[in-house]
Order: C-alpha cells, then structure tokens, then sequence
C-alpha cells in the first residue's frame, strides 16, 4: 500500500440480488420491492437497499483489493443518491493513509454512477496482508 494508490470496480445489482438481501436482513420495506409502491414515491421505482451497495465494498477489500486476508476494520458511509437495479455503478478506492508497521490503511471509498454522480461516499479503514 501506497499514498495515493487507487483501484476501481464496475459492478451491477439484479432484482434476484435486491431480494435475497431483503431476504438475509429481514429489510422487506417495499421501496425496496413493490414496484408499484415505490412508483408513489419520489423514486418512481424500486431503489437498492444502502448496505446492499456499500457491501461491494467489503467484496472489493476481501477479494480484489488488496484481496485475500484483508480485515475491515472500520467504515463510514454517506448515501447520497439512490441506486437502482440493472444500472451500472463505479466502485473507487483511494489509498489516504497507511501505516506499514502495523498494515493499517485508510481508504476513501466512493460509488458513482454511469454519469460521474456520487452516489455513496466514506471511507474506510483496514488491515492488509501484503
């Protein structure tokens, strides 16, 4: 890890994904799942849980970035705008601090759209392995 060091990860939710989240959470608050409930809202349609979007960031640490053995130790996050299934969404990750001796960094974490919007930002603090 480096100051500066950044990765990116383009990624999508399926209604099937929205479900089985709402499923595992018990969150069935059907702006999540009623199209036409969530039609009377102010979204028009269904939107993603929150968590279900940030989530993409524990699968980019533990898998991608910097990958296998990461710990996630602390996160903040801010929802800026809604997310909605089928759309395409950017994952960034900036490298803000990092303390080798201990392997700990904290990352600026941010999730734009297809159009530059930040839909949510935070950042993050984690333990890597290498």
């Amino acid at each position: 890890m480096n100051l500066g060091d950044k990765y990116q990860y383009t990624f999508s939710f399926t209604q099937t994904q929205v479900n089985a989240f709402a499923q595992v959470t018990g969150d069935d608050n059907p702006l999540h799942l009623d199209d036409a409930y969530a039609a009377a809202t102010f979204f028009k349609k269904p939107i993603i849980h929150g968590f279900l979007g940030g989530s993409i960031f524990s699968k980019v640490f533990g898998t991608l970035w910097p990958g296998e053995g990461t710990i996630y130790l602390k996160q903040n996050l801010e929802f800026k705008r809604p997310m909605y299934v089928e759309e395409s969404y950017t994952a960034n990750f900036e490298v803000i601090a990092f303390d080798n001796r201990r392997r700990w960094a904290t990352i600026r974490t941010t999730i734009v759209n297809d159009k530059g919007k930040v839909i949510i930002a935070g950042e993050a603090v984690i333990q890597y392995q290498t």
